[in-house]
Parts: structure tokens; C-alpha cells; sequence
């Protein structure tokens, strides 16, 4: 059952449309203004608002405003209640991220269509979207529904890297997402000295170039394959329709995105504070985890010495030290084309 907060400071007008939407089988839950209406919200999180615009103590741009700052309410299905039909209200509450409005006085039918239209047009969404099996080109055909976004789906027909082509480079414009539907992609970022530390690798199910179409500004790294690639193309156009037309969606992309940034955070403090051996350590775990989501039988690390030594931040002579010693402890097999982490246990509790 599906669960309608009701914000409304009129008495009269308040019981009547409790009545109506529990007889139409939703759960409703009401408040006579929108501090209230806030508070039942994080007790209880609604499937849907109806909200009235003209209240005491809060209003309902402020009940709005509210729900889009906070982590737990963002993306709720919104539809303001007034009686008020300037077109600056409306354009007003649309730009707060309003998906519908109604116009007091309004009948059952008006409303039930509404609020039924708002939660069939949500529901086409996951909470989870398995990427590397298929999960993108369902997720934005999900998100195309869901956000009427028609040139979504525009430029995604897959892109061949070959390896070691320059994807974009620092100073680019920043022009489309990119997700990797298949191969490796590192970027990177030069010293200056010139020496190169790779910033992020990127595998299949992975997308990447999305810092600079958030911050609205040129690339700051470069990107390129590490081995032949196949890369689908997301337009900056529709990559913020996506995000900013519905909050919903929003909410989805950004979990995708959640993960890539917390592991950027942790390299980063392994880098800052860890011992050379640590570090080595902690990138061959990382690397053997995500090599054995794509093969659990044989997660074989395939990277050169040179990115290798480039992903932790050390030169490569101190890198083939460092792994030389870990084979002779018997906790890799080393040779020209692939590293094979044989105790990841014994690595992983290792006091470096």
C-alpha cells in the first residue's frame, strides 16, 4: 500500500481529502502545516506528497526546498495544492522541482489521476542497476521513461579504443559521459616533474569524465585505454536532463556514482600514510577483487609495471622490488604478462 503524506492548514479541506485517498486504498498520513509535515516525513518516508502552498510556519516552497536538501527525502513524488494560479507560482514550484500541480477547488477524480500518474511514472525505477550485465541501457530507458528525456538514448552506439588512444585529454572540453561497456581505461594526471599518477582505472560496467560535466569546466586529466576498449557515449545534454530534469533519477545515477568516489577518497589516503609495501598490498587487493568479479575462476591482474607503479605513486624499480619480495613470501605469482595474487587473506592481514 502506498503511503500519501497530505500538508494541508485547512481543516475542512484536509479531512475531506484524507477521506477521498484512503478510500481509494493509499495510506495517508496528515499534517496542518509543513513543520509538521516534515517531521512525519523522516519518521515515516511517504511514497508521495500533496502539499499545499499557502501555510503557516512553513510553507510549502519551504517544505520543497527541504525535501530536496535532504538525503532521506530527495526525489519523493511533489504535488502542490493552491489556490493561487499566477504563473509565477507556477514556474516558482516547478523550478523547486514540483511535478505537478492542482488548482483549489479540484475534484476526486482530478486528484486520484494525479497522484496516480506521479507513482506509475516512479515506480519504473530500481534501487540497484547491474551494469556490467546490461544494467546501463536499462537504467536510461528506465530513466527516458521515467523523465520524458527523447534524445537520451541519441548517441549510444558503441565506440572501439584501441589501446593506448587518448580518450580526451586534461584541457578538453568536457562533451559526453562515458560508460565502458568493455576493456580498461586509465586516467591520469602529470607531475611537475612529468611523472604520470594514474587518478582512477575504469572497467567494464564502469563510467567515467563525469567530474567536469558536474563542475561545468574542462577536463583535469586525461583519459586512455589501457587495452582495447568499447566505450558507449552519453551527450552532456542528456547527461544534465538526466540529473536535473527528475530528482528521482538523480538519486539512481548518483549511487552508480557513489562507489568510484569512495575508493578515489581511499587510494588517496593510502597514498598520503601508508608504507610503500602497504600500498602495493592494498592496489593488488583492489585489482585481484575487481579482476575476480569479471573472472572468479582466474582473476588474473593484467597491467603493466609502468601503470602499476603509476596507480600506486612510486617509481617502477621500487614497484618490482616490492613484488619481488611478496613472490619470494609466496604471496604472488609474477611473470611478464600477469600478476596472480595466490593468499589474498595473507596479504590482506599482513602488518605492513
Amino acid at each position: 500500500m502506498k503511503t500519501i503524506l497530505l500538508i494541508e492548514d485547512n481543516d475542512f479541506i484536509r479531512e475531506n481529502t484524507a477521506e477521498i485517498l484512503e478510500l481509494a486504498g493509499y495510506a495517508v498520513v496528515t499534517a496542518e502545516d509543513g513543520k509538521v509535515g516534515i517531521e512525519k516525513a523522516l519518521a515515516t518516508k511517504p511514497d508521495l506528497v500533496v502539499c499545499d502552498i499557502m501555510m503557516p510556519v512553513l510553507d510549502g516552497y519551504g517544505v520543497l526546498h527541504i525535501f530536496n536538501q535532504n538525503p532521506q527525502l530527495a526525489g519523493v513524488p511533489f504535488i502542490f495544492l493552491t489556490a493561487k494560479t499566477e504563473r509565477t507560482d507556477l514556474r516558482r514550484g516547478m523550478a523547486l522541482g514540483a511535478d505537478d500541480y492542482l488548482t483549489k477547488p479540484f475534484d476526486s477524480s482530478e486528484l486520484l489521476s494525479a497522484i496516480a500518474g506521479r507513482l506509475a511514472r516512479f515506480q519504473h525505477l530500481k534501487l540497484e542497476y547491474d551494469l556490467r550485465a546490461g544494467g546501463l541501457s536499462e537504467f536510461l530507458h528506465d530513466a527516458q521513461q521515467v523523465g520524458n528525456l527523447t534524445t537520451l538514448s541519441a548517441d549510444r552506439k558503441p565506440h572501439a579504443v584501441p589501446r593506448k588512444q587518448i580518450v580526451y585529454a586534461e584541457g578538453d572540453e568536457a562533451i559526453r559521459l562515458y560508460f565502458v561497456q568493455a576493456g580498461r581505461i586509465k586516467t591520469t594526471k602529470n607531475t611537475t616533474g612529468g611523472k604520470e599518477l594514474i587518478t582512477g582505472l575504469h572497467q567494464a560496467g564502469e563510467f567515467f569524465g563525469y567530474k567536469a560535466l558536474l563542475e561545468g569546466t574542462p577536463h583535469h586529466d586525461t583519459a586512455v585505454a589501457v587495452e582495447d576498449s568499447v566505450l558507449l557515449y552519453i551527450p552532456a545534454a542528456d547527461f544534465t536532463q538526466l540529473l536535473l530534469r527528475n530528482p528521482e533519477v538523480s538519486q539512481q545515477f548518483v549511487r552508480l556514482l557513489a562507489g568510484q568516489v569512495r575508493e578515489q577518497e581511499e587510494l588517496l589516503l593510502d597514498m598520503a600514510y601508508n608504507s610503500l609495501r602497504k600500498r602495493v598490498a592494498d592496489a593488488l587487493l583492489r585489482l585481484h577483487e575487481q579482476q575476480r568479479a569479471l573472472n572468479p575462476a582466474d582473476p588474473l591482474i593484467q597491467l603493466s609495471r609502468d601503470d602499476l607503479a603509476a596507480l600506486i605513486g612510486t617509481a617502477p624499480e621500487s614497484l618490482s622490488r616490492t613484488l619481488s619480495e611478496f613472490r619470494q613470501d609466496g604471496l604472488l605469482e609474477v611473470t611478464n604478462k600477469f600478476i596472480r595474487v595466490l593468499q589474498p587473506d595473507k596479504l590482506r592481514r599482513a602488518n605492513w
